[in-house]
């Protein structure tokens, strides 16, 4: 072999080797590249699912918040409206009870008030008051009754109220208490009977 062919089969020698050797670099960064783009595919994937997880549950808590103001509205509307038929209700009522205190029904009520005190109080002393819208039924009452009755400085709607001082007790069968006690406790039952 000649020099020459001994070069140029250096060469080409040299040459292959090179070739191969870059070859093997450019497949070890090629890899390396491609794991990079995998390891950062993945992450990005991860961040994604978590991003979405996390606004899933915000769009959730939102909803719920949104749900929640709707029910707190919907029951000050319903609670609203429930003030308003109930006022109108009562209004109805102490009409009602104003009819009522025009009647003969009604003496008669007092009345049997009256001897009821009287009986309660078996004896002791006691003072009972009528209404003063009631006091041209005075003497008719005490009449009726056999016992003297006061009319009260106060506005009690109609009925009576007795007052045993030496038992503390007060006897209060007066309509405004009546009506107010009616009215406290009073609410409107949904239709499954729950309020």
């Amino acid at each position: 072999m000649t020099l020459e062919e001994k070069i140029a089969h250096l060469q080409t020698t040299s040459m292959e080797e090179a070739r191969a050797e870059g070859n093997a670099i450019i497949d070890t960064y090629r890899e390396a590249l491609e794991k990079v783009l995998q390891d950062h595919k993945e992450e990005a994937l991860r961040q994604s699912e978590t991003r979405i997880k996390a606004e899933t549950v915000s769009a959730k808590q939102q909803l719920n918040q949104a749900m929640a103001r709707s029910q707190l509205e919907l029951k000050r509307r319903q609670g609203k409206v429930q003030l308003e038929l109930k006022d109108k209700i009562f209004n109805e009522v102490n009409d009602l009870v104003n009819k009522f205190m025009e009647t003969e029904a009604y003496e008669d009520y007092l009345i049997k008030c009256i001897q009821k005190a009287i009986s309660f109080a078996a004896g002791d002393p006691m003072v009972i008051y009528i209404n003063p819208s009631d006091e041209t039924r005075r003497s008719d009452l005490e009449d009726a009754t056999g016992t003297r009755l006061t009319v009260s400085a106060e506005d009690f709607t109609g009925g009576i109220r007795a007052v045993i001082r030496n038992r503390n007790i007060l006897i209060d069968n007066s309509f405004k208490t009546a009506l107010r006690n009616e009215y406290d406790k009073f609410i409107f039952l949904g239709g499954d009977g729950v309020a």
